[in-house]
This record gives C-alpha cells, structure tokens and sequence, in this order.
C-alpha cells in the first residue's frame, strides 16, 4: 500500500490568510479606535483609544496562553475545546490546519486570523460604556468576558465538534456563519447592552448634549473598517479562490446598500443625510452581511445591507431613546441588530432562488432559518446571562465607574494623565 503523502500548504492560500490577518488588525488599530474615538467628546478620546489598543494587546496574550485551546484545542465536547493546545503545545512552523476543502494551511496562520477576531471583539464592547468606566474594568472585564462567552461560543459555532456547527442544538440542521455573525457581532451586542445598562448612564444623559467630537475621525475609522472587513469575511474562507471572491464581492454590495439606505432614511425621517448616518450604515452593512458573506448572492447582499439599515436606525433613533438605555456608540444598536438580522437573513439569503449558493442536501429554507434563529437565541441567552454576572464580579472586585469628578474631567486626564489635544 502506498503511503500517505503529507499535505502541503498552498503558498498562494497562505499568503491571503496572512494579508487577511494583517486587515483584520488594521479593521482594530486604526479602525475601531478611530471610529469610537472620533464619536466620543474630546476629553475622553484618548481613554477610548487606550482601551481598544489595550483590550487587543491583552486578549493576543490570552488567545495563545490559552483561548486558541478553548476554542480549538480539539476536544470532543460540544461546548468547550479542552485543554489540549494550552501555550500552542504542539504547534510548530511545519503544523497544518485544515481548510473546508482538502487543503491545508499552515497552523500558525489560522491561529493568528482566529486570535485577530478575538482581539476586536471584546474592543466592539467598549463603545456601549465609553466615556464613564474604569481602564481596570474595561481589561479585566475583557479577560473574563472572552474565557466564558467568547471561546465557547467560538467553539460552538466554528469548531467541528461544536454544538451549533454540527447542527447538535435544537434545531437539528447546522447553522451558518460564515465570519462571525453569532460569534462577534450578536456577542459583542449583548454584552455592551447588557454593560450600558449595569454601568449606568453618563452624567448628564440624556439631558445634555453629547456630539461627537470629530466627525472626520469617525468617518476616517469607518472608511478603515471597510477596507480591514475584506480580510474578516473574505480571509474567512481560509482559502484563495471562487468562494472567497464571492465573499469580497458582497462585502462590497451590501455595505453600499447599507450606506444609501441608511442615507434615504435620514433623509426622509429628518430632511437630511448626516455623515453620522453614513458611517452608522457601513458597520450596518459589514456586520450584516459578515455572517452571509460566501453564501449568498451580491443582489442579495444589496438587499440585506438595506434590510439591516432599516432595523439598525430604528433601534438607534426609536427604541434607545424610548427605552432610555445609554448605550453610548450603538454597540447594540448597530452590532447587535445588524448581527441579529443578518444571522437570521443569512438563512433566507443562501437559497438558490434568491441568489444564494444553496442549502445542503435535504435542507429547506424553513429549517435552515429555524436554525439559524435557535442559534442566535442560544448567543443572547448564553452571553447575556454570563455577561451580567461577570459585569457583577467586576464591580466587586475593582469597581467599574470613575468618581463623579474623574467622569466631568475626563478619562483621558483621569485615567491616563494625558490629553489627546492640547490648546
């Protein structure tokens, strides 16, 4: 019997999963941190930056001690990936992953794409308190949040032997997510509505005004977001070829959907289209189609980028403001609606006859959906419930809001005895 011949990493494969991890990190620093930053007043610019900088520094330490083993360490168990790769045990230059064809890339590249997202996850979840949290709680809150919510969920969703990925839950059929719908975005989106809450509001919300300070960063982080989601949703098909231009193609498509229906919104609800408005329809756009990226079809994509504008703004603009909640940048309202819509569009988009690339063999379009709902549930439930107790661990432990007068002056002075601008 002839032996096996070891698989050997495609170079043009690993060259566009190392350039994908590479933007995924620019999507963070500069990207994220621009764009929250630019949202925020003045005197805490510097703070929010700290933060995302920080949280992301921090969780690359945490994702090679430990996370890549809890989300991938090859465990049998639905909701955990054990202990097997603590401290990359075992990994060397010459160790493959598996892609979803029967090709191989080097292990060390999926491990670094995987820690990319790990490291902006927990950062999306400092837009829903900025402005009024300790720097301490924000890191140590991170640290727990991505041990118990975010590696497991990861696991569930993305490693084999998870419960959502091997259609093991209720629902029977396995849900799709092709970058992080569930993962990131419905995760990030629980977790900061349930920590603007638990914080509390800013002083003075929402009685005072609070506007952005630069909308020019805003716009500035958002256009790099753009530019970085290519590596999230194309890098995602862990391979160069047809699948992952589709990908390309609806990241593209449905983000200007996003855009111009966010824009037609504002400008028949309020006579005009802010640029607020469009760098909120972007990140609408890219997290709604994040879960659909190389299933469904570039119209399709249109339509969904539109669909999530529409839910997005109302959550924004109707129900924040009623509800009187203070996230303060939309985590929620934008992460975790866009993540909700296209999660669940994501079912309706794959078919066929909507341009989609199909459903597995005896999959219908209702039990794919119902799937893709029972996953979004077993999310919410999961990290809202755990997130809330760990919000309460911290408080304990360091406590989470600044005095009253380290708040009015400022994070920036407060916490890290700097200013972003000078006069």
């Amino acid at each position: 019997m002839a032996e096996a011949v070891a698989a050997v990493p495609n170079p043009g494969n690993t060259t566009w999963m190392m350039i994908s991890t590479i933007l995924v990190l620019f999507m963070t620093v500069p990207g994220l941190a621009l764009f929250y930053g630019g949202l925020v007043r003045a005197k805490n610019m510097l703070s929010v930056l700290m933060q995302v900088l920080m949280v992301a520094s921090v969780m690359m330490i945490v994702w090679v001690v430990y996370g890549y083993s809890f989300a991938f360490g090859g465990s049998e168990s639905a909701y955990f990936g054990g202990f097997g790769k603590l401290f990359l045990a075992g990994v060397t230059a010459d160790s493959v992953s598996a892609t979803f064809s029967d090709e191989v890339i080097p292990e060390y590249v999926f491990i670094a794409f995987q820690m990319t997202f790990a490291a902006i996850t927990p950062a999306l979840i400092v837009g829903a308190f900025a402005e009024r949290i300790k720097f301490s709680a924000v890191i140590l809150f991170s640290i727990l949040w991505v041990t118990f919510v975010y590696f497991p969920i990861a696991h569930m969703v993305w490693d084999a032997n998870g419960l959502i990925f091997n259609g093991g839950h209720a629902g029977g059929v396995a849900a799709l997510d092709f970058a992080g719908g569930t993962v990131v975005h419905i995760n990030a989106g629980i977790a900061g509505l349930v920590g603007s809450i638990l914080v509390g509001k800013r002083l003075g919300y929402p009685k005072e005004m609070m506007p952005p300070h630069s909308m020019t960063l805003t716009m500035v982080g958002a256009s790099i977001l753009w530019v970085g989601w290519f590596g999230f949703n194309a890098g995602s098909n862990l391979e160069a070829n047809g699948g992952t231009t589709l990908a390309l193609i609806n990241t593209f498509t449905a983000t200007a959907g996003a855009v111009v229906a966010w824009g037609l919104i504002e400008t028949v609800t309020r006579g005009k289209a802010s640029g607020l408005g469009a760098a909120s329809g972007v990140v609408a756009g890219l997290v709604a189609v994040t879960p659909a990226a190389g299933l469904i079809g570039p119209i399709g994509a249109i339509v969904l980028g539109a669909i999530a504008s529409l839910g997005c703004y109302f959550f924004v603009a109707v129900v924040k403001p009623k509800m009187g909640y203070d996230d303060s940048l939309d985590v929620f309202g934008v992460h975790g609606v866009g993540g909700i819509i296209g999660a669940i569009g994501t079912g309706f988009f794959t078919s066929a006859s909507l341009g989609g690339i199909g459903y597995l063999d005896g999959v219908t379009m209702g039990s794919q959906v119902y799937s893709q709902i029972v996953a979004v549930l077993i999310t919410i439930v999961w990290c809202g419930i755990v997130s809330a107790i760990l919000y309460k661990l911290v408080d304990v432990i360091v406590g989470l809001r600044p005095s009253v007068e380290a708040e009015r002056e400022g994070l920036d002075q407060t916490s890290h005895g700097e200013a972003a601008y000078h006069n």
